[in-house]
């Protein structure tokens, strides 16, 4: 997860996954392993068993090439940059494993001739 907005990130790529009826491993950013270590108790207190959600920290190279390559993860969600992103989609291209990056980069936005610019600026 991003260092910047942690939480939310976190809540909004495990709750499909858990409405699915997966488990899910969370790598946070490293500057912020707390929120998720946080969100994983929480969970446990509300009553979701423990090991539905588990939350891995430590060296993100060496934990991204254990998920990319094993074969118990068939996804794999990925925040953050361009490089990183495009070294986990070759990590994950020899086991065909579902991917989704959202990388770095601009937010493109359509506005249509009869828009309030205002309003969409």
């Amino acid at each position: 997860t991003p260092w910047n907005f942690p939480i939310a990130m976190i809540t909004r790529k495990a709750a499909p996954a858990l409405a699915a009826g997966c488990t899910v491993v969370i790598k946070p950013a490293n500057e912020t392993p707390y929120c998720a270590l946080a969100i994983a108790k929480l969970a446990e207190k509300a009553g979701i068993p423990a090991g539905v959600i588990n939350v891995v920290t430590g060296k993100s190279q060496e934990i991204g090439s254990v998920f990319t390559s094993h074969e118990k993860v068939k996804k794999l969600t990925f925040t953050g940059s361009t490089p990183v992103g495009r070294l986990l989609m070759q990590q994950c291209s020899s086991t065909i494993k579902k991917l989704a990056l959202e990388l770095g980069g601009n937010a493109p936005l359509i506005v249509f001739d009869d828009a309030d610019l205002d309003k969409a600026v």
